[in-house]
Formats: structure tokens, sequence, C-alpha cells
């Protein structure tokens, strides 16, 4: 088995309503503020896959509430692509849905934001059809007859370490809940 496979770690979320999946963004934006020491050093990508209306963008709306964003957070569908500032980090917001061919990736422009210091989160990154493009934590939405299904893959270091403190604060989250 090779030395990436062995080390992913993986977290399924089961997500009973909207609020369920606020909480889980709220503990995955908790994970991003105790790291963003090291995102600032390397940076950090999120892919979010999922079919439409799974709940990727309340995903993030809840990161970014969590990460302090008081105002409007629309989905990138249309745009591709939007910007916060949290903390000291900068938080891109980008919908690849809309690419249709290998080279929309490349020519975009978008590598760029791929860099120390920022949070890439994308929907549709598997529309990324380019050598090297890789995700830190690979989020799977899914609607399930009881709410909604995440499943967490953490592919590299800082996505394991990002997915060990959602599941902290997840946890925390759960039992203050009940």
């Amino acid at each position: 088995m090779p030395a990436a496979a062995a080390a992913r770690l993986t977290s399924r979320f089961a997500l009973a309503d909207e609020a369920a999946t606020a909480r889980l963004g709220a503990a995955l934006g908790q994970a991003i503020e105790a790291l963003t020491e090291a995102i600032r050093r390397g940076g950090l990508v999120i892919g979010l896959s999922g079919e439409l209306g799974s709940g990727k963008t309340a995903l993030v709306r809840a990161v970014l509430r969590r990460l302090g964003v008081t105002g409007t957070v629309k989905s990138p569908s249309f745009s591709l692509l939007e910007l916060y500032t949290v903390s000291r980090l900068n938080f891109y917001h980008l919908d690849f849905y809309r690419f249709s061919k290998p080279s929309d990736f490349s020519t975009s422009g978008f590598r760029d934001l791929f860099t120390p210091g920022s949070v890439c989160a994308i929907e549709w990154p598997e529309q990324a059809h380019e050598p090297g493009f890789s995700v830190d934590l690979q989020i799977g939405m899914q609607i399930a007859d009881s709410g909604r299904i995440a499943k967490f893959d953490a592919l590299t270091q800082i996505g394991r370490e990002c997915l060990q403190e959602t599941n902290g604060a997840w946890q925390t989250s759960q039992d203050a809940a009940c």
C-alpha cells in the first residue's frame, strides 16, 4: 500500500437538518482557526463534491460564519470566485461546475490563488483537469433519506490535521446539542 493511502484519514458525518450542516461547517471553521499558522505556511485546499443541492455552499457559508464573516455569503456558481479575508488568511470560495474542457482551469488564472496563507474551498474540484492539481481535504456531500451525509477524506498532512481538529470540534458541538 502506498504511504499516502496508509496515512489517509476518513470521517463520516450524518447531518439530519440544516442546523447540523451549520454545526459541521462551524467545526471545520474552528479547525481552520486552530491551524491558521500552518495554513499561513502552506495553504489549504478543500474540495467539495456532491450533486446540486447537496449542501456544499451551505457548509462553506457555515465555515465562513464561524470565521467571522457577517455579510452575504453567496454561491460562486456564476462569478466562479468569491473572496473573503478571515483573520490573517485569504479564503477563496470557487466553483468549477462550468469548467468543461481540460484547459479551463489552467487558463483561468485560479492556480495563482493556491498559495501559502490561502484557504481554497472548491465546489466541483473534479472539473479541474490539470496534472498536479490536488486537494488536502476532500468533502463529499450526499443527500440521504434522513438529511445529508458528509464524508471527509484527508489526503495530506494538513488535511489530516484539519480533519482531526474538525472531529474534535464536531464532537463538542454534538455534546452541546444534546
